[in-house]
């Protein structure tokens, strides 16, 4: 089977399994700031979610092309992928620098749906995206960690069984290079919680079931480190191009489910005795929001194939990233503009998808530092900050 017949296999696939949940599903999830249970279990079942599991170890050893096309097929459905999108990052880290018993105890559980993999505990209130910065400190006495600090904006804790943490281990001032002494733990949700570990939800504009989590003298074994003590932040560094990858992904399913709206109701309108679509000043914003996506994807799947190559693609995964989600958040725009009043009417969906994609500007990485990237190690300009 060639790429091309998988992808549109896998986009029929999926587009089914989407189609058990229309958007009456995620509007009234969306409501009561409830997670998708039902719809992640259906996802977890059908392997999606172990796209880029390793077939010995129970996933389907897709690649990053091929996990892009599942999550961008959810968003298009008018879905939100973020609701277990990191699940397929996160486990990057214990593939590639866990121990082989790690592997073996983990991902083949990971796979069936039996642990939970979806929490990340990274950013932290006074530090955020200066990751080197961090004040959460994993101590070791003996066998154990000793973790105390606070991470912030860490979604899907409380339905997750595991969570990739990163602490320090050495404190700054200890270390020739700052990004040196950080260290990645798997931790024990079930066995966290109430036990020196405390999460408190953060009522948010989007629904991702976020939260700030409290580390107060959590014991973690030492046999939960991934990888060797200190390098923690390359472990970080390593898996960050495949984020870039899948959120660009999303960012056009977005973009085109937007796009798809808002090409249908500019043909259905009818103000002034025409339909609205009729009239350059819609149709042609609707046309470059458009261009712009499909644009996007070029890049992304550029970045998908260097990725799954083996090849540096740091340039392309961020440019994608920056790029799909300017697309996205344009095609929003322009969607909300297209329905005037309605576009503000919960019924329609558009609000809940416009405050959705809006996200991606911000989040995983602001725009503007994917720019500081490119500046700086693309184009050869001086660090600016």
């Amino acid at each position: 089977m060639t790429n091309t017949e998988l992808h549109t296999d896998l986009r029929t696939a999926v587009r089914e399994l989407c189609s058990r949940f229309p958007d009456t599903y995620w509007r009234e999830l969306d409501a009561r700031e409830a997670y998708p249970e039902e719809f992640v279990k259906t996802l977890t079942e059908a392997g999606f979610l172990a796209a880029l599991i390793p077939e010995e170890l129970g996933g389907s050893g897709l690649g990053i092309a091929e996990a892009s096309v599942i999550l961008e097929e959810v968003n298009r459905s008018g879905g939100n992928s973020a609701a277990c999108h990191a699940q397929m990052y996160i486990m990057g880290t214990l593939l590639r620098h866990g121990s082989d018993e790690q592997r073996r105890q983990y991902l083949p559980k990971i796979a069936s749906g039996e642990l939970r993999l979806q929490a990340f505990g990274v950013t932290e209130p006074t530090t955020g995206t200066d990751t080197t910065q961090m004040k959460t400190m994993a101590v070791r006495k003996g066998d154990t960690y000793v973790v105390n600090g606070q991470k912030v904006w860490i979604s899907r804790v409380d339905y997750s069984d595991l969570m990739l943490l990163v602490a320090r281990t050495t404190p700054i001032e200890e270390v020739k290079k700052k990004t040196e002494g950080l260290t990645a733990m798997m931790i024990d949700l079930k066995q966290a919680v109430g036990n020196g570990m405390t999460v408190v939800p953060i009522r948010a504009m989007i629904n991702h079931a976020t939260t700030e989590v409290f580390f107060d003298n959590l014991e973690v074994p030492v046999a939960n480190r991934i990888g060797e003590e200190g390098q923690g932040f390359r472990y970080l560094l390593d898996g960050l191009n495949a984020e870039r990858i899948l959120i660009a992904a999303e960012c056009v399913g977005d973009g085109r489910w937007f796009i798809d709206r808002a090409r249908k109701y500019a043909s259905d309108r009818v103000v002034f005795g025409r339909p609205i679509g009729q009239n350059q000043g819609i149709q042609f914003p609707i046309a470059r929001a458009h261009v712009n996506v499909e644009a996007a994807d070029l890049m992304r799947i550029r970045a998908a194939e260097l990725f799954d190559d083996g090849k540096p693609c740091g340039a392309e995964a961020n440019m994608a990233k920056l790029l799909a989600a300017d697309a996205s958040w344009e095609a929003a725009n322009v969607t909300m503009q297209t329905y005037g009043g309605f576009g503000f009417a919960e019924e329609y969906d558009i609000e809940r998808k416009f405050r959705e994609t809006r996200l991606y500007q911000t989040a995983p990485i602001s725009t503007n530092l994917i720019l500081s990237y490119i500046g700086q190690h693309v184009l050869g300009m001086p660090r600016s900050f």
